[in-house]
């Protein structure tokens, strides 16, 4: 396990980057740091190869509405949610930053025989125990690979849930790459397209040219809709701190569909969404890698289905489109938590 004062030291320093601009930035009184030790649980996992230990921090504190979040990736960190300070906690609502085993202030071990779907999905019913949460109180939001692993969840262990959230994932990753290759790719000039296509047919992924590329034509688009030099801060540090083999063994390396070969490889859920009977947020962005039509539809199969669109966003939709994005999302939770009572 990581030493625990470089732990809270750089949590301390994201958690204050990602301030609203009107609380201290400081956080160097002994009370500010007994708060974040506080909040930080290193919970241990039981795996078959042995115990290990993931991150988790809670932010705010509602008996009826915790919010666990799960990252994209694999292999990526909760840096991906540090704006959710920035609106949740004034409106009465308790999240908490998680990072999965693999990733970033959690153990990582080497060892690939862990990164598969059924023992992600173990690990998250162990953190739910550990950290109390119940069918109460516990919201599960998971956005892109997270969104995969809220969906895997609830087919097993729906009936520990309050509510679900799947956001910018499409239930199908066949789908997902038709949609990126046939709708996406002739987005772009012809000859980058048939320059990217030419790289991945040669299984040539170390190229420049094809990072080069993406970052040009594809990441401002419809991963995160501004320039590369106006890119949140915990966003760069999120995309430097990826841990490549949890990220390549189950996605791969293309941004097209799942690198064949990869662990996800043929992954569809879209039979099993009617399953799902808890109530469940859809949300995609009109910009995003992810097809909003086909997460409409999905909010249409879920027999308890809401559908959010955020009009200006991509894949990041909570950076780029927060007008639409927090609002539709903070509506869902204390609707549901109405409901309940």
């Amino acid at each position: 396990m990581k030493n625990l004062w470089f732990l809270l030291l750089s949590a301390a320093i994201i958690f204050s980057s990602c301030q609203a601009s009107n609380q201290t930035e400081s956080i160097e009184s002994e009370s500010t740091l007994d708060e974040f030790e506080e909040s930080i649980k290193m919970i241990p996992i039981q795996t078959p190869k042995g115990e290990f230990n993931v991150f988790t921090q809670r932010v705010g504190d509602n008996p009826d509405i915790k919010v666990l979040l799960l990252h994209g990736g694999p292999g990526m960190t909760h840096q991906q949610y540090s704006n959710f300070i920035d609106f949740l906690p004034q409106e009465g609502i308790e999240f908490i930053w998680y990072d999965q085993l693999g990733s970033a202030f959690s153990d990582q071990p080497r060892d690939s025989t862990l990164w598969t779907i059924d023992r992600f999905v173990d690990e998250v019913e162990q953190v739910r125990v550990a950290l109390g949460l119940n069918k109460d109180n516990f919201y599960l939001y998971g956005q892109s690979w997270g969104g995969m692993l809220g969906i895997e969840y609830a087919l097993q262990h729906q009936e520990n849930l309050k509510g679900l959230i799947i956001s910018n994932m499409m239930a199908s990753l066949d789908d997902y790459e038709k949609y990126a290759k046939e709708v996406l790719g002739p987005q772009m000039p012809p000859a980058v397209f048939a320059e990217l296509m030419e790289i991945e047919k040669n299984n040539d992924f170390e190229n420049p040219r094809y990072m080069e590329l993406l970052g040009e034509h594809h990441y401002p688009y419809h991963v995160l809709r501004k320039p590369a030099d106006e890119w949140p801060a915990e966003i760069n540090k999120m995309m430097g701190e990826m841990n490549p083999e949890v990220y390549v063994y189950m996605q791969g390396y293309s941004e097209f569909g799942i690198t064949p070969g990869a662990s996800l490889e043929g992954w569809d859920r879209k039979s099993d969404l009617k399953k799902i009977t808890v109530p469940t947020l859809v949300i995609a962005g009109t910009h995003d890698t992810m097809d909003p039509a086909h997460l409409e539809w999905m909010s249409e199969e879920l027999p308890n289905g809401q559908f959010l669109l955020c009009p200006n966003g991509s894949h990041l939709s909570q950076y780029d489109d927060p007008e639409h994005f927090f609002p539709g999302l903070i509506s869902f939770l204390k609707e549901v938590d109405q409901m309940e009572k």
